[in-house]
């Protein structure tokens, strides 16, 4: 394996986080939009937050574990 190409692919896992932060500001900016209009489902909106939440953070992790994966494939000279 030429390790330019497993540097392209750490490069591109890495775009999971991209990914990622762009669906936290996303899903952040939303939740404060409804609290805004409806303060009275703020209990609600935030219970859905955290699973949401979860969900986003393991894209990141996964993105993380295949950059590591690649990463371990690079011969060394």
């Amino acid at each position: 394996m030429d390790a330019s190409y497993a540097f392209i692919g750490m490069g591109v896992a890495a775009l999971g986080f991209a990914g990622s932060g762009l669906g936290l500001g996303f899903m952040f900016g939303k939740l404060f939009e409804a609290m805004a209009r409806q303060p009275e489902v703020e209990a609600k909106l935030t219970k859905v937050m955290w699973i949401g939440l979860a969900l986003v953070e393991a894209i990141a992790l996964y993105g993380l574990v295949v950059a590591f994966m690649i990463m371990g494939k690079i011969p060394s000279h």
